[in-house]
């Protein structure tokens, strides 16, 4: 059995559930490699990545490197004389770097591939509808997402779930996952399946603000899906348009009622307690939301002090 040292690459927190558990199964982490600061908010102070939190809280040995060819850095590197690296939500690795310990690099991906390759596997996975996801483990190519695949586990996705709860509970499959996969390698069972590519393979496209505005001629279950599948984060969005006013409108919890009206798409009926905005072929009940400027707001919140018109509309 081989000693494993073991360098770990990540940024969000995602990543610092997986390295928590590396850490707490008594795994040698030689080493973590982590984006540099970056000013960030409204005060542009130096903000740290969650992995960074981590590895100064847990005194691990940290590199940030900003170019990832760099000499100096390669050398910090290979002075950590590691024999495997683990990569999660962190970045495209150049050859020199992936190539460099003996047993090779993997990466864990929070989909079942070759499905959801690319930046937002969580989030495209409920938006498309999907009953099930998962995620796994892979050596690293010099592709995105591509390589050969080692493990993966499979979980359902509850019809009313959202892209938090999802990543929740990830993590600890992935983080299951990854000990499976190390407890393989360190064993000399490794085994790998070669990635399928076929032309319905779904992608985890970069969210942007394009892809994130709520498309009102869609239906309710369409419009359901986008809006959990990007809720707590970014929060998918539409203008709310009333009295030659208009507004940027966040929505990050609703519910689908499926219900025959005769409503136009986009008409927004409120009472004193409820907000609701038509679908061709039901409503989409908003439970909380954000306008501009202000905090996230449940709909009884909103409605005390503001009102709506018969004409008000959302686009």
């Amino acid at each position: 059995m081989e000693k494993l040292r073991i360098i770990f690459m990540g940024t969000p927190e995602f990543a610092v559930g997986i390295l928590d558990t590396i850490i707490k199964a008594n795994y040698n982490v030689v080493g973590v490699i982590t984006v540099a600061d970056k000013p960030a908010g409204r005060g542009q102070k130096i903000k740290y990545s969650d992995v960074k939190e981590y590895a100064l809280a847990n005194n691990l040995p940290l590199l940030q490197p900003t170019n990832l060819k760099d000499e100096t850095f390669l050398a910090e590197l290979k002075a950590l004389n590691a024999n495997l690296q683990i990569v999660v939500a962190f970045r495209m690795l150049p050859e020199i770097v992936w190539k460099m310990p003996k047993l090779g690099t993997f990466n864990l991906h929070a989909s079942l591939l070759p499905n959801y390759r690319g930046a937002a596997p969580i989030n495209w996975a409920i938006i498309n509808g999907d009953a099930k996801t998962g995620v796994t483990t892979f050596f690293i190519d010099d592709k995105i997402d591509t390589g050969a695949m080692i493990l993966s586990d499979e979980t359902e996705i509850d019809p009313n779930e959202n892209a938090g709860l999802l990543h929740d509970r990830l993590m600890l499959l992935g983080s299951e996952t990854v000990l499976n996969t190390l407890t393989l390698i360190e064993k000399g069972n490794i085994s790998t399946t070669i990635q399928e590519e076929n032309a319905e393979i779904k992608t985890a496209y970069k969210l942007n603000k394009e892809n994130c505005k709520i498309d009102w001629t869609k239906s309710t279950r369409e419009i359901f899906n986008l809006i959990r599948g990007l809720s707590p984060y970014p929060s998918a969005w539409c203008f709310f348009q009333d009295k030659n006013e208009e507004w940027n409108v966040k929505i990050h919890e609703a519910k689908m009622v499926l219900e025959n009206h005769n409503f136009e798409s986009g008409s927004l009926i409120c009472s004193k307690k409820e907000m609701k905005i038509a679908v061709k072929d039901g409503f989409i009940q908003v439970i909380s939301l954000q306008f501009p400027g202000k905090k996230k707001m449940n709909v009884g919140e909103l409605l005390n002090g503001m009102t709506f018109s018969d004409n008000a509309k959302v686009v």
